[in-house]
């Protein structure tokens, strides 16, 4: 397990835990009172430590390299080997950045698609950090559609710092590849759910982030910005990072008070990273509920209207 700065103190007690338990196991001497009491204060801390979390901080647990990515919920929610990844975009080629296929939940068959990032560093240049290319949204629209086709339900996971910025990608035409998303999944005949997971930087995340429902993990970060990005514009250095992430109002919280999302997903104590499996089985009963939920709609010209709706009511214009 790796720490970050701020969870140093949670690391400390834990390995005086751990060399507790080895202390016991190699000297046969009774240490139950010290380990319960260190197990005690060490559950303070936690509690204590994320109680009063940052918005910088949540930014940078969205980013801890122990938390679960866009796979690992797939892999893990869905039924034994049920999930099919589909590739390429019919085009120009497959975007390993972006991930796709169906699955079962229970009895029930999904479309799953998502940003994907990389584990360690051979894995991350393989999936370019999470950062799509065009052909990886016109891949995600192609398994929209044939999710539509076939009358099934969608479910996309946001793990991404954004679209990839590179002049290949530009000459292939991401801006275009986004906006067709966007509006190609407004129209959408079939439910779908956004989860975003980590980070949901810029165009990058709104190119797959047109749903019904739209709920964040309570440790993940939705802006059109990265902090570090918007402090270097603002401030021309990029360690008012901190300052830039408070202004930005990027929190689950932030986003639920402004309407910009239905849901805030509670994860285990200490953050997804902390305890995988638990983060699984919540998720996995989110989507459940959200699916209910979307399924009793009869109508799909209502269910179209109030996704078009509810993004219609995000901000204010005159006419």
């Amino acid at each position: 397990m790796e720490y970050l700065d701020f969870e140093k103190p949670i690391q400390e007690i834990k390995d005086q835990y751990i060399n507790c338990i080895l202390i016991e196991k190699k000297s046969g001497v009774d240490m139950k009172g010290v380990c319960n009491q260190l197990q005690y204060k060490l559950e303070k801390t936690i509690k204590k430590l994320y109680s009063k979390l940052t918005p910088w901080q949540r930014v940078q647990l969205s980013r801890h390299p122990n938390r679960p990515y866009t796979l690992d919920y797939i892999l893990s929610i869905t039924n034994n080997k049920s999930f099919i990844e589909l590739h390429g975009d019919r085009n120009f080629g497959d975007d390993k950045a972006m991930i796709g296929g169906f699955g079962k939940i229970e009895d029930i068959t999904f479309m799953f698609i998502g940003t994907q990032k990389g584990k360690n560093t051979k894995d991350r240049q393989y999936r370019r950090f999470g950062m799509p290319n065009p052909e990886g949204y016109r891949k995600a629209l192609r398994l929209m559609k044939l999710a539509e086709k076939f009358r099934k339900p969608i479910v996309i996971f946001i793990d991404t710092p954004g679209a990839f910025p590179g002049i290949e990608a530009e000459k292939r035409g991401q801006g275009e590849a986004i906006g067709r998303n966007i509006y190609e999944m407004m129209c959408m005949k079939v439910p779908i759910i956004i989860l975003i997971i980590g980070e949901g930087a810029s165009g990058g995340a709104l190119g797959i982030g047109i749903g019904d429902k739209v709920s964040m993990m309570e440790n993940s970060w939705y802006s059109v910005i990265s902090p570090e990005s918007c402090s270097t514009i603002l401030w021309g250095d990029w360690k008012e990072k901190e300052k830039s992430a408070e202004a930005l109002k990027l929190t689950a919280e932030d986003m639920q008070k402004l309407n910009f999302i239905d849901d805030v997903i509670k994860e285990p104590l200490g953050g997804a990273h902390f305890n995988p499996e638990q983060a699984y089985k919540i998720v996995k009963k989110k989507i459940i509920k959200y699916y209910k939920e979307l399924s009793s709609i009869d109508d799909i010209e209502k269910l179209i209207s109030d996704r078009k709706n509810k993004y219609i009511a995000i901000g204010c214009f005159n006419d």
